[in-house]
């Protein structure tokens, strides 16, 4: 397992500590969750130097986009890579966009940060790896995904059209799921979808959404804040018939909304790579019981 270690110039965390966050129920301690990283390194190093003092040796969760358009991509890459068994990561659309270049499928921006991965040594250990993760995990009652998931899924048909996609990523050829991967049509999820089409959906609710309608027709043209939806629109977490309402949906991506807590609903992307602040948060069955740490970015 890599070194937990870093700075001490950090500002205070948030709610202070809550012994109910401590164990779960299987006696171990609860996972900490992590804010989407993009490639700062540093920001990570010393937000965990504080969660190995508060929180020793509590899983890590990762909720996508590790790299990209910070300044450590190939080093958080490799960071994360290193925790080993006491990590889970899933995929976000920054860590697919990587996949899809390194393959050629796609060609980098002029934001990317890419280049030291595509030119490492440890190149194809670091990517196979990365293409092996999932896009959506669950323990504890609480489910980490990327972006959001669409109303009309649970938490079991989630984490199995997942690993649909996490086996034709993860397999013998990549290079075909990626070519077929992008577009934003269907935009609607249905059970007679196949082939492409089926994994695209899924992709794109996982690690791109935020609006959908109430029925579940996702929009990917607006970034906004969650009081900004498009006509006929509403924040993916507001569908008023979302089936994983029995669960914790634990998710990044949407940097505007910050660090939301509600019952049911964790948002953790506060701007990293903005400027802004990176975020943990170790979960609890009761949201008042969470502990936050909190480092800025700037």
């Amino acid at each position: 397992m890599a070194a937990l270690s870093g700075g001490g110039d950090s500002p205070g965390p948030g709610p202070g500590p809550a012994r109910g966050a401590d164990a779960s129920s299987e006696g171990g301690p609860m996972p900490v969750v992590v804010g989407d990283l993009q490639g700062c390194l540093p920001c990570l190093q010393r937000l965990l130097e504080r969660v190995e003092r508060d929180a020793p040796g509590a899983p890590l969760w990762f909720c996508g986009d590790l790299v990209n358009r910070g300044p450590a991509s190939l080093e958080t890459l490799r960071f994360v890579r290193a925790l080993g068994p006491r990590a889970v990561t899933v995929l976000g659309n920054h860590d697919l966009h990587l996949l899809a270049v390194a393959w050629g499928i796609r060609r980098a921006h002029r934001s990317d940060t890419l280049t030291g991965i595509l030119e490492a040594p440890d190149r194809v250990e670091l990517l196979d790896w990365l293409r092996t993760q999932p896009l959506a995990h669950l323990a504890h009652d609480h489910l980490l995904v990327h972006a959001g998931v669409l109303p009309g899924w649970d938490g079991a048909q989630t984490l199995a059209l997942a690993a649909e996609v996490q086996a034709a990523l993860g397999g013998d050829r990549p290079g075909e799921f990626l070519a077929a991967m992008y577009g934003n049509e269907p935009a609607a999820w249905h059970d007679g979808l196949a082939g492409a089409d089926r994994l695209r959906v899924v992709v794109n609710a996982l690690t791109r959404l935020r609006f959908c309608t109430p029925e579940g027709t996702m929009e990917f043209a607006t970034k906004d804040a969650a009081d900004a939806a498009p006509p006929g629109h509403l924040p993916w977490f507001r569908a008023p018939a979302r089936r994983t309402t029995g669960l914790t949906v634990v998710f990044g991506h949407w940097s505007q909304l910050g660090l939301m807590q509600l019952p049911g609903l964790l948002a953790l992307d506060t701007g990293c790579v903005w400027g802004r602040q990176l975020t943990a948060v170790q979960l609890a069955a009761d949201p008042a019981q969470r502990r936050v740490w909190q480092v800025g970015c700037g």
